[in-house]
């Protein structure tokens, strides 16, 4: 999902397309309760995940006016595939650095949304796509390398190891950490 003015960016991992309406119903209830205003328009592509009935009488109700494009023609939606592009772009440079395996493009997926969120844009004069949604400059103290070697803490007898070798994974929603693999 790409918020127009913000450019700000989201990401869903998704196992079936059939889960679409839900985490658009999730993430719809939720930014509209943290930014206090009402989504007016949703532009799709003719996908069968944003045309069932359920996803249309969602936007019935919310009053959110629909503009899907034209079948076959991904030039319609070009702000959402050049998205998509850039996102495949680094996760694929991501995974190489690492030198993870492809399995682990979820996971890329989500820190390149991260840091696309946190990168100026010049489609919005130089600020970032957070800065133009919460209103103020974003925090870089917390950016790592994807695929970096990382420590965890961990408790243990007093002769053992207090830190596990793992790979930094990315950021998860909602909290000061990092996602860790032990390997």
């Amino acid at each position: 999902i790409i918020d127009d003015y913000t450019r700000k960016v989201w990401v869903f991992i998704l196992k079936t397309k059939d889960e679409a309406f839900q985490r658009f119903r999730d993430w719809l209830t939720l930014t509209e309760n943290k930014m206090g205003a009402k989504l007016k328009h949703l532009r799709t592509d003719n996908g069968l995940e944003y045309c069932s009935e359920q996803f249309e009488e969602l936007c019935r109700r919310s009053g959110i006016t629909r503009h899907k494009t034209v079948r076959n023609t991904p030039q319609q939606n070009g702000l959402a595939e050049r998205m998509n592009r850039t996102l495949l772009e680094r996760v694929r440079c991501m995974l190489l650095n690492a030198g993870l395996p492809k399995s682990f493009w979820g996971k890329a997926v989500s820190t390149a949304c991260y840091l696309i969120n946190r990168c100026p844009s010049t489609a919005i004069d130089m600020k970032t796509p957070s800065e133009m949604w919460y209103g103020k400059p974003g925090n870089y103290d917390n950016l790592k390398v994807f695929g970096c070697i990382a420590y965890a803490h961990v408790r243990q007898d007093k002769l053992e190891a207090r830190t596990l070798k793992c790979i930094f994974m990315g950021y998860p929603p909602g909290t000061k950490g990092y996602k860790l693999w032990c390997v």
